[in-house]
């Protein structure tokens, strides 16, 4: 017999081992399929085994997942689940030294800055509208007769935003073109 034929039946032995180990198992915890043991096995990084990794072990080194689950469920009395890794709470990616505003305040600080003629403070506060809406609200205006500095200082950088934009994508695809 070659050794990949050797190597072949080993493997198939580890594999039927396996399939009886992870049957007892399932019949000690009570539990209803092969997945549900994972919460039984820690890792060494934190928390219990993904049931990714279980279906990895077993195709790729079966003895190795079979020890661990002898070690950890058949061979105590009564295995306890284990705790999930902790992960970072929700919404602790956020700053916390930036001021948030509702629509009203917003709005005051905005009527604010106009009766003082601040135009950076409304520039900045002025919420940042496409070039589609510039567009539709200008129309608008010019039918009712109305004319609107700010509007037409929105739209005149929208404009002026775009063009960077599309001069720089240009101008980035012409430097890739060349190497």
């Amino acid at each position: 017999m070659s050794q990949n034929d050797q190597e072949s039946i080993h493997k198939q032995k580890n594999i039927k081992d396996l399939e009886e180990i992870l049957s007892k198992a399932i019949k000690k915890i009570g539990v209803r399929k092969e997945n549900d043991l994972c919460k039984y096995i820690p890792m060494t990084s934190g928390g219990y085994m993904h049931h990714f990794t279980l279906r990895k072990m077993k195709k790729k080194n079966p003895s190795e997942l079979s020890s661990m689950i002898k070690k950890f469920i058949i061979n105590i009395s009564r295995p306890m689940a284990v705790a999930p890794k902790p992960r970072a709470a929700r919404g602790s990616r956020k700053r916390r030294d930036q001021l948030t505003f509702t629509k009203w305040q917003l709005e005051r600080m905005l009527n604010i800055a106009r009766l003082a003629g601040d135009k950076d403070i409304i520039s900045i506060l002025s919420p940042k509208k496409s070039l589609a809406s510039y567009k539709r609200e200008l129309i608008q205006s010019i039918r009712q007769n109305k004319v609107d500095q700010e509007l037409w200082n929105g739209y005149v950088e929208s404009v002026n935003n775009q063009n960077a934009f599309a001069s720089s994508e240009s101008l980035a695809e012409m430097l890739s073109n060349k190497k």
